[in-house]
């Protein structure tokens, strides 16, 4: 898909990264799951117009890539929907139509839960459980706006291992991990972590298929930070997990000297398997470029 208009993508970035994770120690090392107070489970940020207006585009035209919903998944979606008209901030003004921060009025489709729950809050919201006797939480639905490298249409239906198939390191070093924290959490006690990847490209909309060749280009003129603020919560109703992600994009080269120092010193503790697939030897390289023209 095209790059979104220039009158848009200059309001789809943030000056700074709001989220540095592997400057926090819990969540330096996966999968580094952190209490979160319920008050906090939704962000809003100085990009919020920005974002929006480019979900709102998404959910028009490419309906098919950013929206998902398996039967089976219905009333736990609409249950999600019922949950986050509840947490809207004051922001918002909820009635008959609900009033977003940036002036759009949106009426509330109960019938199309994701495409609603899509344009009133910049988090991409995906919906999993899993039958009795079944080993693994499957995805059932979601609206994914801002995907990093996946695809939702792909992925549905499948379980945690499925859905991380590309990723190598997935299976003997965080599966077990995963699925019990998806196991364990309790309705009103939400979880959040962090994940982050360098890129040459602002993009957000990135919904690559697997084993879809990718080219991260490194020799792009400016290196960015995607960082992604995400949270997992069980719904009380249908009990279904819930997994929440905010992505911000912002400059590599607004990162602090020590910043910058702390993200080569993470990438080189990684294991190999996950170094490559954060981008290897040329994300290092462009790092190490940075941390010399911070000097």
């Amino acid at each position: 898909m095209a790059r979104a208009p220039d009158t848009l993508s200059d309001r789809l970035t943030l000056p700074r990264a709001p989220l540095v994770p592997w400057m926090n120690p819990r969540l330096l090392h996966a999968p580094g799951a952190q209490p979160l107070d319920p008050a906090d489970w939704l962000v809003r940020d100085a990009v919020f117009a920005g974002q929006m207006a480019y979900r709102d585009r998404l959910i028009a035209e490419r309906p098919g890539t950013v929206l998902a919903l398996d039967p089976a998944g219905r009333a736990a979606a609409q249950e999600l929907l019922e949950v986050v008209l509840a947490a809207l901030d004051a922001g918002y003004g909820v009635g008959d139509l609900v009033l977003r921060p940036d002036g759009v009025a949106l009426p509330v489709d109960r019938a199309d839960p994701f495409a609603t729950i899509g344009r009133l809050v910049q988090e991409d919201m995906l919906i999993l459980d899993r039958d009795l006797g079944e080993t693994e939480h499957r995805l059932m639905g979601g609206v994914l706006c801002f995907p990093s490298r996946w695809n939702l249409a792909q992925k549905m239906g499948r379980g945690l291992l499925g859905i991380h198939a590309p990723v190598s390191f997935y299976p003997e070093s965080l599966a077990r991990r995963v699925q019990r924290f998806f196991d364990a959490i309790r309705p009103g006690r939400p979880l959040w972590r962090a994940n982050w990847l360098f890129y040459t490209d602002p993009e957000l909309h990135v919904p690559t298929r697997e084993h879809e060749k990718f080219d991260k280009g490194w020799d792009g003129p400016r290196l960015w930070l995607r960082s992604e603020r995400q949270t997992l919560s069980r719904l009380p109703e249908t009990g279904a997990v819930v997994f929440t992600i905010k992505t911000d994009i912002s400059p590599a080269d607004t990162l602090s000297r020590e910043e910058v120092a702390g993200a080569l010193a993470a990438v080189d503790a990684l294991p190999p398997a996950e170094f490559d697939y954060k981008g290897g030897a040329p994300m290092r390289a462009r790092l190490a470029a940075l941390l010399e023209e911070a000097a």
